[in-house]
């Protein structure tokens, strides 16, 4: 189970640092991925045509208080996680977010991948 929550931690991390080789080696080639209610697709078709061009636009990137628990069904992992995050955009735009995210996993070659990640976020509310 470790292994498996150190995954998602090593994604989060990944998207923090923007490494988009180190991301791309935490998924399964025949992964999906959903975001905000759309289906985007493979993590490789995600890259391309999504999160590839936002990454180029971001000079900041950081998750406050994030949780990670993973639950063990066999040999399939699943993941739940809650944040806030906040981006820093080259046009000085700043965007604040919570968000959640839901994943599983399964054992390959040695590794855990994720086959499947769907996150979703929407604007803090106020306390």
């Amino acid at each position: 189970m470790q292994d498996a929550q150190e995954t998602l931690v090593a994604y989060r991390d990944a998207l923090v640092a923007r490494d988009e080789a180190a991301m791309r080696a935490l998924f399964a080639d025949d992964s999906m991925v959903f975001e905000n209610g759309k289906a985007e697709g493979s993590f490789a078709q995600y890259m391309e045509h999504h999160l590839g061009p936002e990454l180029g636009e971001i000079t900041e990137f950081t998750f406050t208080n994030p949780t990670v628990n993973v639950r063990m069904v066999g040999h399939v992992a699943f993941g739940h996680e809650t944040y806030r995050y906040r981006i820093a955009l080259k046009d000085g735009r700043v965007i604040e977010r919570d968000g959640v995210a839901t994943s599983v996993l399964t054992h390959e070659d040695g590794a855990w991948k994720i086959v499947q990640y769907h996150s979703s976020s929407r604007a803090p509310r106020p306390n």
